[in-house]
């Protein structure tokens, strides 16, 4: 079977999947919304949650909280990266480095935020740690990111508890701490002035690649411990 043909049984079976869906929920599960579920209003294939909900858990990893602010998660990054320079020496710490160094080695060639659109998760995390070693971020201070959202969770009195929580939350960060492309160019116009083009471009932070790139750091801070 070709793979065109294979494509095309994938996407009539879809189709009939969400035309037909079986033990849905009429309506979102999350109290009190009221919007019918992407299954049975059949536009998806989730039973449990409605489009509105579906995007939010997509967005924070979570379907009830929302991300931790980069204003909220500041003083931890402080306190984190404080601790990191005081025990760089020790060996969790060291093997922690080694982590993050060897996914910036690893990541090939930086690529521009605006090339970014369509491309699968995994390529679009590898760009994000391209992106980090581009502009050369310390690994502490990739470190400091995941030990401040592990210290704010351990204040938060209701906190989500879910690795896959965890992971969205330092991948945010660690998007913003990558930036993205920007751009300046200028042109002669026929009249002799110059018209000056700016493209500020930065990657989406939310979806699949979050975790990707959070679940890549929790494998490299394994073992790596602060106390609070």
């Amino acid at each position: 079977m070709t793979g065109a043909h294979q494509r095309q049984r994938r996407l009539d079976n879809l189709r009939r999947r969400i035309a037909g869906p079986q033990d849905a929920y009429e309506r979102c599960r999350m109290y009190p919304c009221t919007n019918r579920t992407t299954a049975d209003s059949g536009s998806g294939l989730n039973r449990l949650y409605c489009r509105k909900h579906i995007e939010f858990y997509r967005r924070h990893g979570s379907y009830v909280k929302t991300s931790y602010g980069a204003g909220e998660l500041r003083p931890y990054r402080a306190q984190a990266l404080a601790w990191l320079d005081l025990n760089e020496r020790e060996m969790a710490v060291q093997a922690a480095i080694d982590g993050v160094r060897r996914l910036y080695r690893t990541a090939g060639a930086a690529v521009a935020a605006n090339r970014l659109a369509g491309r699968p998760p995994a390529e679009r995390a590898k760009a994000t740690w391209a992106q980090l070693r581009q502009r050369e971020v310390d690994p502490l201070e990739v470190l400091a990111a995941w030990l401040a959202v592990d210290l704010r969770m351990r204040d938060d009195p209701q906190p989500d508890r879910h690795e896959e929580y965890r992971w969205v939350q330092v991948a945010k960060l660690i998007h913003r701490m990558a930036g993205g492309t920007h751009k300046r160019w200028e042109t002669e116009r026929a009249d002799g002035r110059v018209q000056v083009t700016e493209l500020h471009k930065h990657p989406v932070s939310r979806g699949r690649v979050l975790r990707v790139l959070g679940e890549e750091l929790a494998a490299t801070c394994n073992g790596l411990i602060m106390a609070s």
